[in-house]
């Protein structure tokens, strides 16, 4: 099948992008109709389920990950095998660090994904020719060092149950970012275990803290992993 076909209205936009819900907030929306044409030809969408890896660190880096829906989880290994989860990634991230021969972390699918395979020597040459591309992917690195040093205080100072509620609000905002209601509803995209190694807590804590949110309504819980936010305030408030 041609990906690069136009659709019956003769839209400039190739129909493999048209399909794309978060092609105007990615790295997509800073590219003309002719390069979004020209890159649709090297790119493939992919679906990867909770647990897969998308890419090891140490390993060389043949294309980035533009993800289209789910979570990512980023993680790097010790020595010893010890691992630590050092980011979440959500549509519309890019997954990667740009022009670098190796990767320095894993990604892997912490829920299901959706994901657009770009080829690296690919979206390196439309880097060069397209400021706005490199300013957008910019604007997207600075903003994971603000989150990240934001992150470092959650875990350096925060309690317990705030570092909990940082997490869900992280979650809820960015899985979400153009809702407009004070209500997220969303199911948790890592496992108990997940989050306790993210927030340098114990499984129990972890459970505990979620219980005690649940029970001053902040929070609802159904199945385990289906989490309801009838207020990001209220959750917010908890933040610290």
């Amino acid at each position: 099948m041609d990906m690069t076909r136009r659709d019956i209205h003769n839209s400039e936009i190739p129909a493999l992008c048209r399909s794309c819900e978060v092609r105007h907030k990615g790295m997509c929306g800073a590219l003309t109709p002719d390069e979004l044409t020209q890159l649709s030809r090297h790119t493939r969408q992919v679906a990867q389920a909770v647990g897969e890896e998308l890419v090891g660190e140490s390993t060389d880096v043949a294309a980035y990950d533009n993800v289209m829906r789910g979570v990512v989880k980023l993680s790097k290994t010790l020595e010893d095998g010890r691992q630590q989860i050092v980011g979440l990634q959500f549509a519309p991230d890019l997954v990667g660090r740009l022009y670098a021969t190796e990767s320095p972390i894993t990604a892997e699918a912490a829920s299901d994904v959706e994901l657009c395979r770009v080829p690296k020597a690919m979206l390196e040459r439309l880097l060069e020719q397209n400021p706005a591309l490199r300013k957008r992917l910019m604007d997207q690195s600075l903003r994971e060092l603000d989150e990240a040093r934001d992150w470092m205080v959650t875990l350096g100072r925060k309690t317990a149950s705030e570092k909990v509620a940082s997490l869900l609000l992280l979650i809820a905002t960015h899985l979400e970012p153009d809702a407009r209601d004070d209500r997220r509803v969303f199911d948790l995209p890592m496992s108990r275990l997940d989050i306790a190694d993210y927030l340098g807590l114990t499984i129990e804590t972890v459970s505990r803290q979620l219980s005690k949110l649940k029970s001053a309504g902040i929070i609802t819980i159904t199945a385990n992993r289906h989490i309801d936010v009838p207020s990001l305030a209220r959750l917010r408030a908890r933040c610290g």
